[in-house]
């Protein structure tokens, strides 16, 4: 068996795939540390105008309170006010079309945890964080959008900042 000397040559090229195995991890995490653009959704759906109706984010994505999930709002839910209220709008039409062919309207999810996070809307929203505070101002957005990577650096440094910090600091409140 013949072992290969410690030559500058071969020093050289260990450091040179170092360099770009450190590279490619940078480049990785860089780019997924930043918000994701705007998936294409079937439908273009105006938060603003629920908003501006004074519907809450509750009414429509009422899973918030029991579920890692908010929700999106069955057919039959957005058929139940559109029936009569601007029934004759295009996007209505496209939606009352997916109540008439009885199929759910095939959102794109918006925001994404990695799985092996347990995640629960209820607790946040009970210490009284509004939506607003991870999804942004989705009430003024013209395409629903992410706004930040929810990872575990962001979640801990929100953490950090709440009166029961060291509680939610132990790996089982997200790791469960």
């Amino acid at each position: 068996m013949r072992i290969i000397a410690r030559t500058p040559r071969v020093w050289l090229l260990i450091a040179g795939i170092a360099i770009i195995v450190i590279v490619l991890v940078a480049g990785y995490s860089l780019s997924t540390a930043q918000a994701h653009a705007a998936p294409q959704q079937p439908i273009a759906f105006p938060h603003v105008t629920m908003v501006q109706a004074g519907i809450p984010c509750l009414f429509c994505h009422t899973d918030v309170m029991r579920s890692p999930v908010a929700g999106i709002p069955s057919v039959e839910k957005c058929m139940g006010c559109h029936r009569t209220i601007a029934a004759t709008a295009p996007a209505i039409q496209q939606v009352a079309g997916y109540y008439q062919r009885q199929q759910p309207i095939p959102w794109v999810r918006v925001n994404r945890l990695p799985r092996f996070v347990y995640f629960s809307h209820r607790p946040h929203i009970a210490a009284g964080l509004n939506c607003e505070r991870c999804h942004g101002d989705v009430g003024h957005m013209t395409v629903d959008q992410a706004v930040t990577t929810m990872n575990m650096g962001w979640c801990l440094s929100c953490h950090e900042q709440q009166p029961n910090a060291a509680q939610l600091r132990d790996c089982a409140v997200c790791h469960q």
